[in-house]
């Protein structure tokens, strides 16, 4: 079958929520992507965030297939020795105390939500709690994802949303604290902005709002779905910012690939108990299995140290494109999470970059995203720049 007819039988079947690019892909292999025709593309999106070991990682895929012969699913009404080791790492890689796992990040949020309005309901037993969101933010499509999500395009199609969300300028903590009453039970933030144009969190606005959120009883809720699991150069971004949220939400890189993602908590935040949430698939043995031998490979292969320094590869790299492209306008982001300002739309150039081999993201209206797999290295770096420079170059005699 060509590539054409496998485009038009999924625009006859699937719903069409996605503006797709034209590629059919077929197989992966390290940090490469094949399409049904048998081109190869270097991939700087690695599934939104997704593959950080990359495609068919050496015991990763081994793993999974020996938990397929195994078990696959059994319910929470069971114990899996799958899902106790993965919450057990995962515990032990970030500090949280409570494990729930999920089946996507959006759940996470939903679970994070959920958490936040129980522990302050416990306390004083009202229905009228507030939660503090920020503008730009991006969490999530479900109603209450996207309910503390801060941007009014994804909203308006779908309201009304569920009540009680405040929205607070990011890296504004006086903005933060102008919303701040006796009914605000929870501040919500992804660590580094994602969707929203890849902006980084300040140190002094995470760490008042970790001083805010202890002088007020309120719980401090970090999205790290795709900032967390090594990304930034530390195995979670909050890490580099010495405070610790009371929930956080993780999932992307967790199962790299597998579709499982978690809410985390602290003792104190631990407000559920048996009845309050549940899921059907979420933590089942196959997917749980993949996340714990996730964690082992980070810990083992030295992955987020790795990031680290290609992170600052990376950093330098664009620093000089930024420099080079009179069409780049800024430059920011952490680790192996960065993007670039353009003048131009980024589907132009991302159309461009796939022509010739390069699989590139956007973030926001005008930011071209990288977040590739956490094990590239520094060839793979200075090609993508290259294809990069050919693309902005082309761009640039086109507006000419």
């Amino acid at each position: 079958m060509y590539k054409e007819e496998y485009i038009e039988k999924a625009e006859a079947a699937l719903l069409h929520t996605y503006n797709r690019y034209p590629v059919v892909l077929d197989r992966g292999d390290g940090v490469y992507l094949f399409d049904t025709d048998g081109k190869k593309y270097l991939d700087f999106g690695a599934g939104i965030a997704v593959f950080a070991l990359g495609y068919h990682y050496k015991g990763l895929d081994e793993a999974v297939k020996n938990q397929v012969d195994k078990l696959i699913h059994t319910s929470n009404l069971f114990y899996s020795v799958p899902a106790m080791d993965a919450a057990e790492k995962l515990k032990e890689a970030s500090g949280m105390d409570r494990v729930f796992f999920t089946n996507s990040g959006t759940e996470a949020i939903e679970g994070a939500i959920k958490l936040a309005r129980k522990y302050a309901w416990m306390k004083d037993g009202g229905h009228d709690h507030e939660i503090i969101a920020m503008r730009h933010s991006f969490h999530g499509r479900s109603m209450g994802a996207l309910s503390v999500t801060g941007n009014d395009h994804y909203q308006e199609p779908f309201k009304p949303m569920i009540g009680g969300v405040k929205f607070a300028d990011f890296n504004d903590l006086d903005s933060v604290k102008a919303l701040v009453s006796d009914k605000t039970c929870a501040v919500i933030m992804e660590t580094l902005q994602g969707e929203g144009g890849i902006y980084p969190a300040e140190r002094e606005f995470v760490q008042g709002l970790r001083t805010l959120c202890d002088e007020n009883d309120i719980l401090l809720i970090l999205d790290e779905i795709q900032c967390g699991m090594g990304r930034t150069g530390k195995m979670f971004c909050f890490q580099h910012y010495g405070i610790k949220p009371d929930i956080m939400t993780v999932a992307k890189a967790l199962g790299c690939g597998m579709p499982v993602g978690a809410f985390l908590c602290t003792d104190k935040a631990a407000s559920m108990g048996p009845g309050d949430h549940g899921t059907t698939y979420g933590g089942n043995p196959l997917v749980c299995a993949a996340a714990a031998k996730v964690l082992d490979i980070f810990q083992e292969d030295g992955i987020v140290q790795h990031a680290g320094t290609m992170g600052q590869i990376l950093y330098e790299k664009l620093e000089e494109v930024k420099n080079e492209s009179p069409l780049v306008t800024a430059h920011r982001g952490m680790g192996l999470m960065q993007g670039l300002e353009v003048t131009c739309p980024p589907s132009v150039i991302i159309t461009k970059a796939l022509e010739k081999g390069l699989i590139l993201l956007s973030a926001g209206t005008n930011v071209i995203r990288f977040v590739p797999p956490l094990i590239i290295t520094e060839e793979h770096i200075n090609a993508m720049a290259e294809i990069l420079k050919q693309c902005l170059a082309e761009c640039e005699k086109e507006a000419v």
